[in-house]
């Protein structure tokens, strides 16, 4: 149970249901098989799947678990059209005329409906972090995109839920651009990978780099021509690593080597289950206490009001 990416939200006015309220209201909202008509579809699973006794939540010292299930057909774009142009050269044949863009448009939405119940389905497993002493929510998804789907799903389970991207003072553009170009700028507790990306104001592209010297003269040179940092590579305090991008999200998490330990050699007894929930704790307070280093970083959380 260690995440791998996260997007990151901050819960506002939010009444707290206790586990077992929400427990219920997931069970509700559960994942079911797709059907032969549904191109895609997203509801809960426990997190820890059958060793979890049907398990929809954990909640350990306030930090709760809960995990979303989307399924989707794959039915690529080209086989339809494969099958379009097909029928409208034989129709064109034995026709003799041309096929019209509606007709096309049609053949188009009936073969994907013929097709559909034939292709196959891809399932994704998404885990969310919801830190309920901080009123953080952590979504362990590569795109904003697929974080938005799970929370709209929360949202619909709750019947409300008012949550922002977590957002600083300081645009983090230009808080790693400035650590990326001024050493003395880089808070003590914080260290710098080897890896980054730099995107120009203008047309001129983005320039991606691993293994190199950041404090070195031709980093300096692509800084001074207007370039900004849009990901960087950070460490902090040996608990973890990440990739840090300009919208807050981090990337690429690797846990340290303590964190990890710890976790080892917690007495589980060798319970998957009590396994899973050691994990996870350790991963969320190493989490929370990340978050509120980089936003000390980056000059405090912007205050966001939100209207009903």
């Amino acid at each position: 149970m260690w995440f791998n990416n996260i997007q990151l939200y901050r819960l506002h006015d939010h009444q707290l249901l206790s586990p077992e309220q929400m427990g219920v209201l997931l069970d509700e909202h559960s994942a079911k098989p797709l059907g032969n008509a549904d191109a895609r579809r997203i509801g809960w699973t426990p997190p820890a799947g059958r060793l979890g006794g049907g398990q929809f939540i954990h909640e350990i010292q306030g930090q709760r678990l809960i995990s979303a299930l989307r399924q989707e057909r794959l039915l690529p774009a080209s086989v339809v059209k494969e099958f379009v142009d097909d029928e409208v050269a034989e129709i064109e044949a034995n026709e003799g005329r041309k096929v019209t863009r509606k007709e096309k448009t049609a053949l188009k939405e009936r073969f994907t409906e013929e097709l559909l119940p034939r292709a196959f389905v891809r399932s994704q497993k998404i885990d969310l972090w919801w830190d309920t002493k901080r009123n953080l929510i952590g979504v362990n998804a590569s795109s904003r995109t697929r974080a938005e789907d799970v929370l709209d799903l929360l949202r619909e389970t709750l019947g409300s839920l008012k949550v922002t991207p977590l957002s600083s003072q300081t645009l983090p553009i230009r808080a790693m651009t400035t650590w990326l170009g001024d050493a003395a700028s880089r808070p003590a507790d914080m260290q710098l990978g080897d890896s980054f990306e730099l995107k120009a104001k203008g047309d001129d592209g983005v320039v991606r780099a691993r293994q190199v010297d950041l404090d070195s003269d031709e980093m300096q040179q692509l800084l001074e021509s207007g370039r900004q940092a849009s990901k960087m590579a950070i460490s902090l305090e040996g608990q973890l690593s990440f990739v840090m991008h300009d919208d807050l999200a981090l990337k690429s998490l690797r846990f340290g080597d303590a964190l990890i330990e710890e976790a080892d050699h917690a007495d589980d007894g060798d319970d998957a289950l009590a396994r899973l929930e050691t994990d996870f704790v350790i991963m969320a307070g190493a989490l929370g206490q990340a978050v509120d280093r980089i936003l000390e970083w980056l000059g405090g959380e912007t205050q966001r009001e939100l209207t009903s």
